[in-house]
Order: structure tokens, then sequence, then C-alpha cells
């Protein structure tokens, strides 16, 4: 069974950063895309970045710039930087297989609040 495991979410500065990461397990196949998903309060629902196994990203508008996302197999990362009140929200991981325009796995998700 598949499970996609996070860490890194926690309290963050404004201005300062976090790094999420996420870890696919129950599978020895490598993930075509993964990448991460978050809600936040109000109407914030946003795809926030995307990685393929060959290395091409996908940025949400409103984090390019601060965000990088990268991965290591099954592995996927996200350095936020220069983080604002209105990154505040719960992160999901999120794993997609080859041909497929829904994420097939969700992760529990992990709750960033930006706060002074």
């Amino acid at each position: 069974q598949v499970r996609l495991v996070e860490s890194g979410g926690g309290l963050g500065q404004p201005g300062g950063s976090l790094r999420l990461s996420c870890t696919a397990t129950g599978t020895d196949n490598l993930f075509e895309r993964m990448g991460w998903w978050r809600r936040g309060p109000g109407d914030l629902r946003e795809l926030t970045a995307t990685i393929t196994t060959s290395g091409g990203t996908t940025y949400g508008d409103s984090v390019k710039g601060r965000f990088t996302i990268s991965r290591d197999q099954n592995t996927v990362y996200l350095d936020m930087n220069n983080l604002k009140y209105e990154d505040t929200a719960v992160y999901h991981c999120l794993a997609y297989y080859p041909h497929e325009n829904s994420p097939a796995h969700w992760g529990q998700g992990t709750r960033v609040t930006v706060s002074s």
C-alpha cells in the first residue's frame, strides 16, 4: 500500500524559510510526477508545485520565484523562501502515475503557519 509520508511543516516567520519533504513508501516504482497541493484559509486552494522524473517543474503563480521543488527518486522537497502570511495552509504531497491527470495518492498533509 502506497503511503506519502510528509514532514517539515510548522511555524515560519514572514520572510523566513521552511523545507517540506515527502517520501513515497510501499512501492518500488518511480512516480512520473510528484508535487504539492495546498489548502488554506478563505479561498486558498492551489496546486503549488510539481516535478517529473525528468526534472520538469510547474509552479503556482503565487509561489513562483519563492518556492523551489526538487526530488530524489520518490522523495520530493519543497523549499519555501520569503514566506508570506498567505502561505499559511495545509500542504499535501501528491503522486501521479504516467498518463494520469489527477494524483493517484495524497499525503495526509502537513500544516504550515506563517506568523510573527
